[in-house]
Parts: structure tokens; C-alpha cells; sequence
């Protein structure tokens, strides 16, 4: 099995290098993701994979491209539902290509760590790629090791980011804390149902003033 694993960060990636190497199965990594905004903060996730890819002796291939406008011009109509319709799709395609250019005949995602991703929609969205290129796609639910690859990446000294990677995951990330703090003083716990509700619930032509968010449950 030659196996390509397009990989979001590093911190993601402990745990799938980890459990793959348990199984014999060596991994290339590959970085591309645009989706991550702003420049300091992809660079900051960028260079620390590489560091670690050297430090775990694992292969690595970049290809590096940023683009905030593009970015959004391809999401603004689509801001709901970015993630599956573009934004998964952009990265995963991009993995793809360079798998079956490159006689890899295997290829998966650090993105099926993550519990904060939609994690169906990912492999559903990988496994109709996997047909149209002839590469198998290697399903793994890595999310049960979610808190072994955490501990083991803070451990590490690795960078932790605080948001998916795009500035409207960073701003409904931002919001959500602060919502989660306002649900703990009323004896409610947060979950990210009832925190992105509460987002929703209170914007108002698209804006939302943060110091005027009220529960709506």
C-alpha cells in the first residue's frame, strides 16, 4: 500500500501517523490548505508540520497556496454549508491529483480525526473522489483517539490551533467561547448544537454584536 494522507496540521496528524504505523502502513503527508486565514496563522500551522514531519521521520509533501479572496469569492454564497461544498471538496481534490499522479494507490485524511468536523460528509465526499480517480480511500474513524492525540500533541510542544481554519470558523469559534462562558454562568452546558443556535439565532442582517447576545434557545 502506497498511502497519501492529506493533512490539516500537525496536532492532527499525532494520532494518524501513531495508529497507521501500528497497522505497517507508512504515510505520506500532504499540506494544501488554502482554507486557512489569515496568513500568520497558516504559516504557523504550515511550518509546524514540517518540523514535526521531520521530527517523526515521516515524508512530506507541500504545496503551499494561500488565497483569501479567492477564498471567499467561492464561499459568499454559500457560507452555510462551505465546508461540504467547498471547502472539503477544494483540498480533497487537489489530494487526489496528486496521488494519481504520483502511483499512490491509497489515500486518507486527517481530517476524520477531528470531532469538530463533518465527519460523514467526509467520507462521502472522499469516497466519490476515490471512484472517479481508481484510488482506494482508507476510511478510519480516528475521532476515537481524539484526546490521546491532543494530550500527546501538547506534549509535543506542537502549535494548537483555537479554529477550524477559515476567518468564518475563526470568528464563530471567537463567538463561541464567549457564548459557552455566558451558558456556564446560567448553569447550562455548552455543546456545539446549542452554541452555533445561539449564533444563528442572534444575527441580524448577517452582523453580530457580541456584547448584545442573548439566549434563544
Amino acid at each position: 500500500m502506497k498511502l497519501l494522507l492529506h493533512t490539516c496540521c500537525a496536532p492532527c496528524s499525532v494520532y494518524c501517523i501513531k495508529t497507521l504505523r501500528a497497522e505497517n502502513i507508512e504515510p505520506t503527508l500532504f499540506w494544501y490548505n488554502p482554507n486557512i486565514h489569515p496568513y500568520s496563522e497558516y504559516k504557523a500551522r504550515r511550518d509546524c508540520l514540517i518540523n514535526y514531519a521531520e521530527q517523526k521521520q515521516v515524508q512530506l509533501v507541500v504545496e503551499d497556496a494561500y488565497g483569501l479572496d479567492e477564498f471567499c469569492k467561492n464561499v459568499i454564497d454559500k457560507l452555510g454549508t462551505r465546508c461540504e461544498d467547498y471547502c472539503y471538496p477544494l483540498r480533497f481534490r487537489k489530494a487526489f491529483e496528486y496521488a494519481k499522479a504520483n502511483g499512490y494507490d491509497t489515500i486518507t485524511t486527517t481530517l476524520l480525526y477531528s470531532i469538530y468536523q463533518k465527519h460523514d460528509k467526509i467520507a462521502e465526499i472522499m469516497q466519490a473522489m476515490a471512484k472517479e480517480y481508481g484510488i482506494e480511500f482508507l476510511y478510519r474513524d480516528f475521532r476515537e483517539g481524539w484526546r490521546e492525540g491532543q494530550d500527546e500533541a501538547r506534549a509535543a510542544g506542537l502549535y494548537m490551533q483555537k479554529y477550524c481554519g477559515c476567518v468564518f470558523s475563526e470568528e464563530e469559534s471567537g463567538l463561541g467561547r464567549e457564548i459557552a462562558k455566558q451558558l456556564k454562568k446560567q448553569g447550562i452546558s455548552p455543546t456545539n448544537a446549542n452554541v452555533r443556535k445561539i449564533i444563528e439565532n442572534n444575527k441580524e442582517d448577517g452582523i453580530i454584536n457580541p456584547t448584545k447576545i442573548k439566549e434563544k434557545q
